[in-house]
């Protein structure tokens, strides 16, 4: 067989997975320590009013189906285990966005003492989402660029 003909199909292949990914990402949200501010946000992003699935983007049950891990909170003592345990069931390649000032430093939590700061401790994190609690207009801005970067990334 021909392996310049292997590399062409390889090539094909990748841009295949590369569309799907970008296309249908599927995402499971996972609170570490919020006060469900963001939370509260993340599901109005999924209403119909906002409507986020128009970028195929699904909210999954199960991180052995999820492509994008949504975190939010500041990472406590108690949650740290979870999120590492969630992290290692996702997929590869996966990708870890957070949400909210929170996740992203720790926040007003900053400084407790059963906070260990915010989800970068912990895991990569791909993209972040400030504010407090971001509208979700900023958490779709959030994933559409986290989409675009995808097109190159190949995740960690």
């Amino acid at each position: 067989m021909d392996p310049r003909k292997n590399g062409a199909w390889q090539e094909l292949l990748d841009q295949v997975r590369t569309w799907a990914r970008v296309n249908s990402p599927w995402a499971i949200h996972f609170n570490s320590g919020s006060c469900n501010g963001c939370d509260i946000e993340i599901l109005a992003t999924l209403t119909p009013r906002y409507d986020v699935e128009r970028f195929g983007i699904k909210l999954q049950g199960s991180p052995r189906h999820a492509d994008v891990l949504v975190c939010t909170g500041p990472v406590t003592r108690q949650a740290r285990e979870r999120l590492l345990r969630i992290y290692e069931q996702m997929p590869e390649p996966k990708f870890v966005v957070v949400v909210g000032s929170c996740g992203t430093s720790g926040g007003v939590f900053q400084g407790c003492y059963n906070v260990l700061g915010g989800v970068d401790q912990v895991i990569p994190v791909h993209a972040y989402i400030p504010g407090c609690p971001p509208r979700p207009e900023a958490i779709i801005d959030g994933i559409v660029k986290l989409l675009g970067s995808l097109k190159t990334a190949k995740g960690k």
